[in-house]
């Protein structure tokens, strides 16, 4: 099940700089009046509900799935027995949206920007991934790949990911 929505995921290891860049990202997006969704993937497991809440305690009480819903938010806590492949979270709850960043999904098949600190380690984690668009970091690494520094605008860098998708799109439209 492949997206009609476009996903960019930002990988990079621990303590790099993913959420900050996220940030600036989805800030400028908004700015240009993008829909824009994001996703953070874990590798352990995480609480979003909060102990003493009526929807913690419908949880606790063996609900499978609890939804909160209100006139400006909805939030959808569900149990799974296992994870639910991106394709198909973005498929059924964000196909409206007009872009959505993943912080992580290092190893999914989509296009990916590395954040890359010199302080945390020189070594890229998606350096032999085909998918990997462009590095944000304090070093250029020794590749030859689009770079951007981590104190750069972010409008350049959607600058150079929307017009990398509007090329991929019309590539897949031929």
């Amino acid at each position: 099940m492949q997206s009609k929505v476009p996903i960019i995921s930002i990988a990079g290891k621990s303590n790099s700089g993913k959420t900050t860049l996220m940030v600036k990202l989805v800030r400028e997006l908004k700015s240009r009046h993008f829909k824009v969704a994001t996703i953070k993937h874990s590798h352990h497991s995480f609480e979003i509900d909060k102990e003493g809440k009526d929807s913690w305690l419908h949880t606790r009480a063996g609900a499978d799935a609890v939804v909160v819903a209100s006139q400006k938010m909805t939030g959808i806590i569900r149990m799974t027995s296992e994870e639910i492949p991106l394709p198909e979270i973005v498929n059924t709850y964000l196909h409206d949206m007009d872009i959505i960043l993943a912080e992580g999904y290092k190893t999914q098949a989509i296009p990916k920007i590395e954040v890359l600190r010199s302080e945390i380690g020189a070594d890229l984690v998606c350096k032999d991934d085909l998918n990997l668009m462009a590095v944000v970091g304090d070093k250029k690494p020794e590749i030859d790949i689009p770079f951007f520094h981590i104190n750069d605008n972010a409008s350049s860098i959607i600058d150079f990911l929307l017009s990398r998708l509007k090329k991929s799109s019309a590539e897949s439209c031929a």
